[in-house]
Order: structure tokens, then sequence, then C-alpha cells
């Protein structure tokens, strides 16, 4: 049957599948990321901020209008928005939300117009797009729901159409970007994207999916079961039995069992085969059917449930969490309230900073170099938007400089920064922790806001970053052949080195990162490797590069031995 429009509680239901069916297959996802290092989390990103949209959405109930679905989509993955990956999707759905949000149903016209918006938002939300990934799939997605307008008004088939071809643009990427042909893969971000399309589509279908989120704030949308709710429970007593069969039931015989069972109650399920009968009926008189099922064989199995007492007991739970809930509120409150108190009586700065850190000895130099506010992240998790926000707040200057210090962070913290007016906030494009560290040294007091950040973005320039980790797959790539176990010698742009041995790797990657006008190679040594390991690679270095400064740091980081930068 055709589907001419879609009102809002049927797209709540289909972003909730969308969002449940990428969440089922973001590890698949992430083995698609390119590069075979630990950290790859293209579907991890893009999970969490459509999870954090999700939550919005659920807490809104089962009956919400297009304006609040339509604001609980974007303002939850604005906020969630984790990686480029998750900023780009956010970027999607905030600019699909303003073309719909005015509408109470959708038809083929409207939601074409509504993709044409998503594109265009997140492409303006990218300073330098690069084709052959997930904007490549939106694009080409948007662009076949152009084509189909006059074609059809079934949104069945608009649907299915538009994400075939986002299917078929998807399986092109490879062509659009050498170094996803040369891994053998499509664009993870892509992927996602298609898989997010397709969960969508199920639902309009009418598959039957679970829609709930766990670990949402649904607290808005919890249904609490009231007085008349249990006034209208007709039949009080939920009764399973299994009959052992005298005889197979003949069809009159399974045709009055079910009457009778009708006659004395609701939600009857009777299932029968030769052997044995399944029987399930709410009743005020659990006795009767028992007495009749009695009739045709011996009773196996009783069960028998008083459903109006189970609400009771629901009532009484819920009115327990709701009071620890309160009670949890208030002590946050009171603590925010603390916290508040304390900032409101620290001198506010003129200028404050907020910094990404992957490590305990690298939240240390930072911290001495001045950083107000540190942000837990880095390689294996990416902060949000909300999180960046947070920071912000936490931060009482009126001036604010934020170090991402990662590539996959840099447009979380730029989407922060739009959503604040209050402060100014300047994201200076670290991809590195070193890069972050010579920002901050090159920070002059003297200068104004926008003198610095110009300076410390200059700055970057003069960094080389290296890092050494190893490799989860097989895969070739930068003309490397890689195996599962490898080390790797991880350049700004490009694998450096590849070995079995992890010191061999760390000096071919620092011997291409050197140069005659290089003086000083900075060595963060992670959690996995010891001191003695790391001086002694810090004297070897010295010994190859005389010229040199080697400085030799604990940095704690996760995942990667060595972070090393040569200025």
């Amino acid at each position: 049957m055709a589907i001419t429009t879609i009102d809002a509680p049927m797209l709540a239901k289909m972003f909730l599948a969308g969002a449940k069916n990428l969440e089922a297959k973001k590890e698949w996802i992430n083995e698609l990321n390119v590069f075979p290092v630990p950290d790859g989390d293209t579907g991890t990103n893009m999970t969490m901020t459509i999870m954090s949209a999700a939550a919005e959405v659920s807490s809104l109930g089962p009956e919400p209008d297009m304006a609040s679905l339509a604001k609980a989509i974007s303002s939850g993955s604005l906020r969630g928005a984790r990686g480029n990956s998750g900023v780009i999707l956010s970027q999607l759905f905030r600019g699909f939300t303003k073309g719909i949000s005015k509408y109470e149903k959708l038809d083929v016209v409207i939601l074409s117009d509504a993709l044409q918006k998503a594109v265009e938002t997140a492409y303006k939300a990218v300073m330098k797009p690069k084709e052959g990934t997930i904007l490549t799939v939106a694009k080409g997605g948007a662009d076949k729901a152009l084509e189909l307008i006059g074609e059809t008004d079934d949104l069945t088939i608009f649907v299915d159409e538009v994400i075939k071809y986002a299917d078929y643009v998807l399986s092109q990427t490879p062509e659009m970007l050498p170094v996803l042909k040369q891994a053998g893969v499509v664009d993870s971000g892509g992927q996602g994207l298609v898989t997010v399309l397709k969960g969508a589509y199920d639902a309009l279908m009418g598959k039957e999916i679970d829609y709930t989120i766990e670990g949402a704030d649904t607290s808005a949308g919890v249904v609490k079961i009231s007085q008349q709710t249990e006034q209208d429970i007709k039949f009080g007593y939920c009764t399973e039995f299994i009959i052992v069969l005298n005889h197979s039931l003949k069809e009159k015989e399974e045709f009055d069992f079910k009457a009778f069972l009708e006659s004395i109650g609701d939600s009857i399920v009777v299932v029968a085969d030769d052997e044995i009968t399944k029987v399930h009926v709410h009743t005020n008189d659990p006795g009767l059917a028992i007495q009749r099922a009695l009739t045709y064989g011996s009773l196996s199995k009783i069960k028998i449930d008083n459903m109006r007492e189970e609400h009771q007991e629901k009532l009484i739970k819920d009115a327990e969490k709701a009071a620890e809930e309160q009670k949890e509120a208030d002590r946050k409150r009171r603590s925010e309230q603390d916290a508040m108190a304390e900032k409101s009586q620290m001198p506010k700065k003129d200028m404050g900073f907020v910094s990404v850190s992957i490590g305990e000895g690298i939240n240390e130099i930072f911290k001495g170099l001045g950083v107000d506010y540190i942000i837990a992240g880095g390689q294996t998790m990416n902060p949000s938007t909300e999180d960046m926000l947070n920071a912000i707040e936490e931060v009482n200057a009126d001036n604010i400089f934020i170090l991402p210090n990662n590539k996959n962070i840099i447009l979380a913290a730029n989407q922060a920064a739009s959503l604040l007016e209050e402060k100014n906030i300047f994201v200076i494009p670290t991809r590195t922790v070193p890069q972050g560290i010579t920002a901050l040294i090159n920070y002059m007091p003297d200068s104004s806001p926008e003198e610095n950040a110009q300076r410390m973005t200059e700055e970057l320039a003069n960094v080389k970053s290296g890092q050494v980790t190893y490799a989860v797959r097989d895969t070739l790539i930068d003309d490397k052949s890689i195996k599962q176990g490898d080390y790797m010698g991880i350049g700004d742009s490009s694998i450096l080195s590849v070995g079995r041995d992890m010191e061999t790797v760390t000096k071919d990657m620092v011997a291409q990162m050197t140069d005659e006008d290089s003086a000083i190679i900075s060595v963060y040594y992670g959690e996995e490797v010891t001191e003695e390991a790391a001086q002694k690679l810090g004297a070897d270095l010295q010994e190859q590069y005389p010229d040199c400064e080697v400085e030799v740091h604990c940095g704690g980081q996760p995942i990667y031995y060595y972070v090393i930068s040569v200025e």
C-alpha cells in the first residue's frame, strides 16, 4: 500500500530505528577506517552522536509534534557530536530538521527539500570538503531525491530509491579517494549514513523494531501508571499454562475453547499441535480457564500473575525511583551551586585555555603551560561538542582558546564555538599534542586575543609530529604492506615506518621527520613504555642528532607508545 505522507510519530520511529541500526553495526563501521590503528572510531563517534539525539527524541513520548521532534534531533545531535564524522552527521540532521520543522506531515517534495538543506548545511560546516566521503554520499542521495519529484508520490518507493542511489555512490567512494581504494574499503562515514537510512526505511515499512534507547534519560517521557490506568485493567490475572493433550484437538474443539476463553477474558493466545497446547489469557477467574482446559488433558507450567498488584508495585517503584532521581538532582544542583559560588569568587581572566589531553603526564605539561581546563579525550575517545561547551563554561575568562590536539576533534570544537555568543572563542587547529604544546609556548600575554590566535596558529607549521602504535589488521597503505601486530610510525600526513621492532620503527620515523633545520626533538612516552626504555631511546637520539636538543617526558598516553615532535 502506498504511503504518501509521514507524520511526526512515524518520523520519530524512523529516526530511532536508524539510530539502533547504526548502534548495532558500529564495530563493523569502525573496521572500515583506512588506517589500521587501534583507535578506529568512525562508527563509535557517529553512534554516540545519533544516540545523544535519540535520547532526546525518546523523551518526547509516543506522540511528538514535528517542531519538537525537529528540535530534539537537531539539538541532541549538535551537542552530542563527536569526531569529524559525528559533527558532519549532526550538521546533516541540523539542515534536514530546518526543512521539516514547520510542517505537520512530510511528503516527497518536503523531504526532497529537507535533504537539499541537509547537504547544504553539512558542506558549509567543513572548511575544505573532500569528495569520496560521507558528504558525497549524502549529496548523491539528495540529488536522487530531486530527480524523483514528479515521478512518484509514494514514499516507500521514494525512500527506497534514494537509499539505493546513496548506496551506489558509497560503492564508488574508492574511485574518488585513492587511499580507500588502496585499503580496499568504502568510506566509513558514508557507510554509517547509509546504515542510518536503511534502519529508518525498515521502520517506514513496518518492520518490528525495539525503539528503546538504552541509557537514554527518558524521565520526561516515562509512562507513569496512574490510578485510572489501573482501573482500566478489565481482567486482572495474566494466566498461562500448557495442556498435555489426551488427544489431538479437532478444529471445532479448538474453536470452542478459544470462544470460551474470549467469554471470560482477553489477550488470548492458543497455540496447538498434536501433543500440547500453549495457552495465554487475561481473566478475572483463572480457575474457569483451568477447569475447562482440564477437559482436554493434564496441565503443566501453570503461571498466574496479578496484574493489578504488579501495577501497584510499579507505582511504588516509580515513586521510589522518582524520589531518588530528585534527590540526586538536588545533590547535583547544590554541587553546581557550590562550584558556581567558588568560581564567582575567582578573579575573571582576560584570556583562558581549554585543552584536550591524552594522558596524566601530558595533563601536567598542559597545566604547567597555563591551561585552565583539561578535557580527557584524544585517540580512543573524542570529546563531544557538549563536552567542549561544559569546559568553556568552567573557564572564567572573556576570551578562551581551545586546543583540540587531534584532527578528529577540530570540527566539534568549532561547532561548540559557533553555539556561544557571550564569550570570544578561538579554536587553534592543533592536530596533535605537540602542536598544542607549541601553540601554548607561543602565547604572549601582552598581545591581543586575535594576535595570539594568529601567532599560535602560524607556529603550528613549524612542528612535525609522529606517533608510534600497532596495526590491528593487515592492509596496504601509503605503499606499505602492513601486517596485524606490526609497529607503525605515523607522521602528520602518512605512515612513515613499519616493522616488527618498536625501537627500529621509532628511530626510522624520527629520521624521516628531521632535517638540517631541526633543533628540538621531544619524546613523550606512553603508559606501556618504561622510563628506562624511553631514556635509552632519548640517549640514542641525542647521539644520532648531536645538533638537536632531545627532551624525554612521561606522557602516560594509552594506545600510542611514543608521541614525538621535531621542531
